[in-house]
């Protein structure tokens, strides 16, 4: 799809700019990274891969629960998203899996295996990661992941197939179907609402439609059964998370994806939607938290 700048788009992401926005940037070879590296430097590193529009901000609550469980976290957000940059490249899951494999590289983190969290498209990413860097990724954590719907001939990666059409619809009305979205991931309207605003103010850089609406055309967020199977192979230690109202990937997939993935460990969050890190932090950390701590007393055993 070709590059565009939608209505309302209005800022841009300079090395000027960035110096009064939060966090740290770093160039990869697809364009700057925008990432956070925080928490108890002895602490093993929890790598987190995120959805299909939030920044890294979205981790804030688990990342304060995990450090207080003695864990280090990465954060960042993947390109388009963020104040990361809007490349103009295919936005697929090798984009953002090599993305995350630069920037752990460049970091120095690679020494060692890492534990890594990946929730709904991120859950996509996270697994593509581990197919291709197995031996650097000690836990796997899945959360809400997309991809086990039954592909349909309205499946974003069928409809907009045509970059002419994919544009006409961005343009048109890409921010509405994005609020749209949004109101859909979250219970309790008052983080659905701090949800909205946060994802919103990071879409007032240029670029930012074009990069989700060229991610709805080359990352298929459905029928990727063989994936979820793959992984499952890999004999990575692994640890399942749903929420029990999710609508966005719904709990109807919760079986599926146990069979696929073979999970040492899998867990329902009781009255907690789409986005689970968001949403109840500290249930989810409740969760990690033992299972990272475990598999790295193997790990140095």
């Amino acid at each position: 799809m070709k590059y565009f700048v939608a209505s309302g788009e209005d800022l841009h992401l300079t090395p000027a700019s960035r110096r009064a926005l939060r966090g740290s940037f770093i160039e990869l070879s697809d364009g700057v990274t925008h990432y956070e590296l925080t928490g108890p430097e002895d602490g093993d590193v929890v790598v987190m891969a995120g959805g299909l529009t939030i920044p890294l901000f979205y981790w804030d609550g688990l990342v304060t629960e995990l450090h207080a469980r003695g864990l280090r976290t990465l954060t960042c957000s993947a390109y388009g998203r963020g104040y990361s940059d809007r490349v103009r490249a295919r936005y697929d899951e090798g984009l953002f899996a090599r993305q995350l494999s630069e920037l752990t590289d460049r970091l120095g983190l690679t020494g060692r295996p890492l534990h890594l969290v990946g929730t709904s498209m991120g859950a996509l990413v996270a697994m593509t990661y581990a197919a291709r860097h197995r031996s650097s990724v000690a836990t796997l954590t899945i959360v809400g992941p997309a991809g086990l719907a039954k592909p349909q001939p309205t499946s974003p990666h069928r409809l907009l197939r045509s970059d002419l059409l994919a544009g006409l619809v961005a343009r048109r009305r890409g921010r509405q179907i994005l609020q749209g979205h949004l109101g859909h991931n979250v219970r309790d309207p008052e983080l659905g609402a701090r949800l909205t605003g946060m994802v919103l103010d990071s879409f007032r850089f240029e670029g930012s439609l074009y990069a989700v609406f060229d991610t709805l055309q080359h990352l298929p967020v459905s029928g990727r059964d063989d994936l979820f199977r793959q992984t499952g192979t890999l004999g990575i230690p692994t640890l399942l998370l749903w929420g029990d109202e999710d609508d966005v990937t719904p709990l109807a997939h919760f079986d599926t994806a146990r069979a696929l993935l073979k999970p040492r460990h899998h867990h329902v969050i009781p009255e907690c939607g789409h986005m689970a890190p968001f949403e109840r932090p500290h249930n989810v950390a409740d969760q990690i938290a033992p299972f990272v701590t475990a598999q790295s007393e193997r790990l140095d055993s």
